[in-house]
């Protein structure tokens, strides 16, 4: 997962056994990947389905470039490889969580692009993804600063007429994920605080169940870059 760029790097309360630390965010999540295997994390699916079909019905070319955004050891990568996409990049804070998905790939892994940092801080080339997938990683970000430098990156980095495709929290979600307070969205939050330059194509909600048994109600989103 990523979170608020290393200048100005944001702690979080984590608790222990012997009481509460401070712990950077990046320490935050190799230690979620370090201390639970994927099938135990609360985000974990088999398969996102639903960003999958929302990504295979924009009905792009196989070398489309997509970019999924706070990847971690999600099985998407693995279904975007299966589909036949050529040009896949993950980016993620943490380099086990990267490592687990390479090494679940295999050889496969070599099909595509790994880039562990923070995605405020990484240099993303200007105007090259078609995709940008992000499925909880936009909620993490809770102050209007972050939000507006996550924005100017998203706008920056994809395409002319390039998708947007994110998954957050829903109003009636929890309002803390992994220990850390999230921001929730209506479409209509997300649609504001995204601006004119992107334009609400689909939305829909759909219902995850956590490993532990926790219901997560996410809101899904396709937005389309318009200027």
């Amino acid at each position: 997962m990523i979170a608020c760029r290393a200048a100005r790097q944001c702690f979080f309360q984590v608790s222990i056994d012997t009481g509460w630390h401070e712990m950077s965010q990046k320490d935050h999540w190799e230690q979620v990947y370090t201390s639970k295997a994927t099938e135990e994390l609360g985000w974990y699916e088999p398969h996102l389905q639903t960003s999958l079909n929302l990504i295979q019905g924009l009905g792009l070319a196989m070398d489309a470039s997509i970019i999924d955004v706070g990847g971690g050891s999600s099985t998407l990568v693995d279904d975007l490889v299966d589909a036949g996409y050529r040009s896949i990049t993950v980016l993620d804070i943490s380099e086990r969580a990267l490592s687990l998905a390479k090494k679940r790939l295999g050889s496969k892994a070599e099909l595509v692009t790994w880039w562990v940092g923070d995605m405020e801080d990484i240099d993303l080339p200007e105007g090259h993804y078609d995709v940008w997938h992000d499925r909880a990683v936009f909620h993490f970000l809770t102050g209007a600063d972050q939000q507006h430098d996550y924005r100017d990156k998203l706008l920056r980095s994809l395409a002319p007429g390039g998708h947007f495709v994110v998954g957050t929290f829903a109003p009636e979600a929890p309002p803390t994920c992994s220990g850390l307070p999230v921001q929730r969205y209506s479409p209509e939050q997300l649609e504001a605080t995204l601006g004119e330059s992107f334009e609400l194509i689909h939305h829909r909600k759909a219902l995850h169940m956590t490993p532990g048994g926790v219901r997560q109600m996410y809101l899904y989103c396709h937005f389309r870059k318009t200027s």
